[in-house]
């Protein structure tokens, strides 16, 4: 049906790589560019056997041009985008001076400063729509499924949305005194960020992980929830309607947030640039340098990972509530695909969402965020490609 262009060779990329390869008829043929070819032909090696035809390239996705010639020599129908957030907009430029659908898992990120906003993708609009390519934004699992699921309540379950959380729960353990399960440099200025929520029209600003709750989560039991900003929050308070709160939250154990409370207080999780020794060097960069890669952590990984959306609003004049989630375990993931819950809950959606527009299914002209399309053949290729939802119609409620 297609050929895709896959930009990135870390922990998710090689989960998208997985489950395009088990789709040969939707992905014909594939490219996967990284500045580190060596990485991509250590996928590709991996996947010797497939069906699918798998190229590999050489790539600084920093570079416009660079991935223009490279979109032109490839011919692709898609690029999917799993590199560094950094490099979205530089990417999206050489899909619009070529004529290319393009899927991304996160908005894009300053380099200088963390944001998490979709300002800067949301003013290509008009572009995409001039030059009748589709943008699909956030195509991971949160944001991604999460706002799936979202926009599936929204068709079928209520007839207001009036409230949303959305609950990330990692149950997994690498067994690594301190690492992070993606990217480290984003993962941590995440988390570091203040926290923020929707309520009632306006954002609510709060220091960062300063409120905390328990939550018992289904077949991973009680966990310590924080409060932080995702960039899914943006999108799903413009697109659903009704709404009045919406929330996200994240388990982090006590280790974890002792070793980060550690490295923030000695300056290792700072982006401003340093000198050392007559060199510049971002802490945070130096950081990531040194913590175990995410990719290496899928043999080492063991549990559950829980994620989905608690919500509240009315149904024919009454009260509804209901919850939707999906339950992923580490061991079964790498047994499949040779990655961890983490990578592999955001590579298949990402693989979902660039299916959906090769098939015609998700493809208009312009940008968009998944809650904008029917929810309905995304939740149903959820379950044929392995994150399986469940239902709750009578959730505990975060108050």
């Amino acid at each position: 049906m297609g050929k895709a262009l896959i930009i990135g060779a870390g922990g998710v990329s090689s989960v998208v790589i997985h489950k395009c390869c088990q789709n040969p008829e939707i992905f014909e043929e594939i490219c996967i560019a990284s500045r580190t070819i060596e990485k991509c032909d250590a996928i590709k090696n991996k996947l010797s056997g497939s069906r699918t035809k798998i190229h590999t390239a050489q790539l600084d996705a920093d570079n416009t041009d660079m991935v223009i010639d490279l979109i032109k020599s490839f011919g692709p129908d898609i690029v999917i985008n799993v590199a560094l957030p950094y490099q979205d907009l530089s990417i999206m430029d050489a899909c619009l001076a070529t004529g290319i659908h393009y899927v991304d898992t996160a908005n894009y990120e300053p380099p200088e400063t963390p944001k998490f906003e979709y300002k800067w993708q949301w003013a290509y609009r008009e572009k995409f729509e001039k030059a009748g390519i589709t943008a699909l934004l956030g195509s991971g699992f949160d944001p991604g499924v999460t706002g799936v699921f979202c926009a599936y309540a929204q068709k079928h379950y209520f007839d207001e949305i009036h409230s949303i959380d959305i609950v990330d729960a990692n149950a997994g353990d690498h067994g690594y005194p301190f690492a992070t399960n993606f990217n480290p440099e984003i993962n941590i200025r995440e988390i570091t960020a203040n926290g923020r929520y929707f309520e009632n029209g306006e954002w609510v600003e709060t220091e960062p992980l300063s409120i905390k709750k328990i939550y018992d989560l289904p077949e991973i039991g009680p966990k310590n929830i924080y409060l932080l900003y995702h960039e899914e929050l943006e999108s799903l308070a413009v697109n659903i309607k009704g709404i009045k709160k919406i929330r996200f939250w994240m388990t982090f154990s006590d280790n974890y947030l002792n070793h980060l409370r550690v490295l923030e207080n000695v300056g290792m999780t700072s982006i401003q640039p340093i000198v050392y020794e007559e060199q510049q060097i971002i802490p945070l960069q130096f950081l990531k340098a040194i913590l175990p890669d995410p990719a290496s952590l899928g043999p080492r990984t063991k549990g559950k990972t829980n994620i989905g959306c608690i919500m509240k609003g009315i149904k024919d004049g009454k009260p509804k509530t209901y919850y939707v989630y999906n339950v992923c375990v580490h061991e079964e993931c790498y047994k499949e695909v040779g990655s961890q819950a983490i990578s592999y809950t955001t590579g298949v959606p990402a693989m979902i969402g660039a299916m959906l527009i090769l098939k015609g299914i998700w493809k208009k002209p312009g940008v968009f965020n998944v809650e904008e399309f029917d929810p309905d053949p995304f939740m149903e290729a959820l379950n044929k490609y392995g994150l399986p939802w469940q239902e709750d119609f009578s959730p505990v409620l975060l108050d």
